[in-house]
């Protein structure tokens, strides 16, 4: 205060008095008289004692604390304010009830059959993953919390500003930190100013740079039976960057995106299995340098790999990538047929399409052909690029040499040179680059294995017959997948694998005839079947071999007379094979001809059979033979030596050989139907009917 600041008075009717000179001198003296009594009793504060300074406006801190307490409140009025705006807006749009926010959250779009999932919960069952308490049961809770967070990130910005903290609020444990998917959806739906809701997350911001996210493919790598967890194929999504969009051959700025099964190595391959189909176990997101993935599909598995471009926006592929940081940790249940790699990438395409429903098309199991089909038929493949594995690069310069062999009238190879050619440690020849960065162009051509190419995988049948003097009518169905005489397009060649087929026999009866059948009996019921073709004469590297677990019926021979009987069987076989005839003109596809040789056990138990089981050992030997595109042929003798045991009775044996040739033809009508003929014979005098005749009509759908 100064002695010249007073200079006037308000009257208290509002008009100014005017002082005389002397007046204001008094005034003054007696001001500054009081101002230094007043400061004699008012504590210096320690910054001035240590600058010598003397501030005379002692009501400046009280000021400031006023004005802060006055911006938080007005801050506060304003984010409650909003608060209530939003609310209304969501209410008005029923967002609780929107599609994209329910599928953030991980809530069903609709049951799924019998077996569906509940829509009215949530997958996820960890608290973590939600800010209400009853986000997991009610989505409109878990929106009205995030629509708080908004309010409180808005609020704690504003009072930052009015008290000049330029600095962001950095807190990974935000919830804008922690959900960013939804954020952003729930910001952009409501129109909310997005620099009222920035927030600094670091862990966030690292992790979307290194990703750095432009596009998404989604790349298939195909059946591979030495591996069963990998016999239905499998399926990742491939991250690209600007430079390895600009550049698809450098995935070194690639990364792989990979659902899979957090199974116990510990475990033996059954209970492996089991826990696998029953989530046993739970799931694992891994993301990883694509390189990395993409060698051991490769090289350690030999396994060709089909790359596809997704139609998504790059506004759609940074959201779906915002959604994986949500969820990347979470704990859910792996269901090797309904919850696995494929189905994830439908529902993180799903998050980004609210409109699609792609998920929900596929009902009961979501197998990696099907998804890449169904992703074409909607029309999200944008391109298709085909890398060939090791051993289809091998297998290209084997089917040169010979070819060039016999184009000068040698019919006989060295073999120096062909094992040379075969072995994976002696010919390095990749589709990958020797430090693993970049893809190497090939000068073969694409084989015959586009996913997009193939049948479908369901099957059903009807076949009319003839066992013995017995006229029948077969009803079949197959789940899936493919044996040696479907079609072969767009499977690896000599795929066969048989899973949750039954086929169900209708007998015309006739109560004359002896032995007579039931007039309906259960034929087949498989679970499993399946054999894996390595043929030793091309540049594969695995074995061949062969495994069943079914229930089917047989006839036993160790009585006189006997009928067919219903048992439970377990098979497994291990053996040779070997490629013949000319493979397809430039490409890496092995030769078309197949035969090959299984040494063989078995083991059946029913009530019908001698003894209630029996065990047998011995040989099965055939050949598959590929007339043209639509025609396919398969001969095969099986030898299996059966034990029951020893008995005493002289009319029955405990052991004995029963010889069993079959032969099989298949015309493809079109791609979704085909006629097949069966014929089989049994060198067995002591059964009531020795050979079964039966011509088919499949239909695949």
């Amino acid at each position: 205060m100064s002695i010249y600041s007073v200079s006037n008075r308000i009257a208290l009717d509002g008009t100014p008095i005017q002082l005389s000179r002397r007046a204001r001198l008094s005034l003054a003296i007696a001001g500054l008289l009081l101002t230094a009594q007043a400061q004699a009793f008012l504590p210096t504060p320690a910054s001035l004692v240590t600058t010598d300074e003397l501030a005379l406006n002692t009501d400046a801190n009280t000021n400031t604390n006023t004005n802060t307490n006055n911006n938080n409140a007005k801050a506060e009025t304003d984010a409650n304010q909003l608060l209530n705006l939003w609310r209304e807006q969501a209410k008005t749009k029923n967002l609780a009830q929107d599609t994209t926010w329910r599928r953030l959250l991980y809530f069903s779009d609709e049951k799924k059959g019998l077996f569906g999932k509940n829509k009215n919960i949530s997958a996820v069952d960890d608290a973590r993953f939600f800010l209400s308490p009853n986000g997991r049961e009610d989505s409109g809770a878990e929106l009205d919390a995030m629509l708080v967070a908004f309010a409180d990130e808005m609020a704690n910005k504003t009072k930052n500003s009015k008290t000049n903290h330029t600095v962001q609020a950095s807190d990974s444990s935000s919830a804008l930190c922690r959900f960013p998917a939804r954020a952003k959806w729930l910001s952009d739906t409501l129109a909310i100013e997005k620099s009222a809701m920035q927030v600094t997350c670091p862990e966030l911001t690292a992790w979307m740079q290194k990703l750095a996210p432009e596009q998404l493919s989604i790349m298939f790598a195909q059946e591979y039976l030495d591996n069963p967890l990998s016999a239905f194929a499998h399926t990742l999504l491939r991250i690209d960057s600007k430079a390895s969009v600009a550049d698809p051959s450098q995935i070194h700025h690639a990364y792989a995106l990979n659902d899979t099964v957090d199974g116990d190595t510990k475990d033996n391959f059954v209970l492996y299995a089991i826990k696998s189909m029953t989530g046993g176990y739970n799931n694992l997101i891994e993301i990883d340098p694509y390189p990395e993935k993409l060698a051991k599909y490769l090289q350690d598995d030999e396994r060709d790999a089909w790359t596809y471009q997704l139609d998504l926006t790059p506004e759609e592929v940074q959201q779906i990538i915002l959604h994986v940081w949500e969820t990347k940790d979470l704990k859910l249940p792996y269901y090797f047929t309904s919850d696995n790699c494929a189905s994830e990438i439908l529902r993180l395409i799903d998050v980004v399409r609210p409109e699609q429903h792609l998920l929900s098309q596929l009902p009961y199991a979501v197998i990696p052909s099907d998804v890449v089909q169904l992703l074409n038929k909607e029309g999200f493949l944008a391109s298709t690029n085909y890398t060939p594995a090791d051993s289809t690069l091998r297998q290209a310069q084997l089917n040169k040499v010979k070819q060039e062999r016999e184009q000068l009238g040698y019919h006989n190879n060295p073999k120096q040179t062909i094992n040379e050619i075969k072995s994976a440690q002696l010919n390095k020849v990749s589709s990958m680059s020797a430090d693993g960065q970049t893809l190497l162009p090939h000068q073969i051509a694409v084989s015959d294995t586009n996913p997009l190419n193939r049948h479908s995988l369901q099957m059903g049948s009807i076949g009319i017959g003839q066992r013995g003097d017995n006229n029948y009518i077969d009803l079949g169905a197959r789940a899936g997948y493919h044996d040696t005489l479907d079609h072969p397009s767009g499977f690896p060649q000599f795929f066969d694998l048989e899973g949750a087929s039954a086929t169900v026999r209708l007998y015309d009866t006739d109560n004359d005839k002896a032995n007579q059948p039931k007039s309906v009996v259960l034929q087949n019921l498989t679970l499993i079947k399946g054999r894996s073709f390595n043929p030793v004469n091309s540049a594969k590297k695995g074995k061949t071999w062969g495994a069943s677990i079914e229930a089917t019926r047989v006839n036993d021979g160790s009585q006189q007379a006997g009928t067919d009987h219903l048992v439970g069987s377990l098979g497994y076989e291990s053996g040779w094979s070997w490629a013949f005839g000319t493979p397809s003109a430039g490409t890496g596809e092995m030769p078309p001809q197949l035969c090959y040789t299984f040494l063989a056990g078995t083991a059946q138990t029913g009530r019908g059979i001698n003894k209630g089981f029996r065990v047998g050992a011995g040989v099965n030997a055939g050949c598959r033979y590929q007339i043209n595109n639509q025609l396919r042929a398969q001969a095969e003798l099986q030898l299996p030596y059966w034990y029951h045991g020893s008995s005493d009775d002289s009319n029955v044996r405990g052991h004995y050989w029963q010889p069993i040739s079959s032969l099989g033809l298949q015309y493809d009508i079109d791609k979704k139907q085909a006629l097949r003929i069966n014929a089989n014979y049994e060198w067995q005098d002591r059964i009531d009917a020795n050979d079964d005749v039966q011509l088919s009509y499949r239909r695949y759908f």
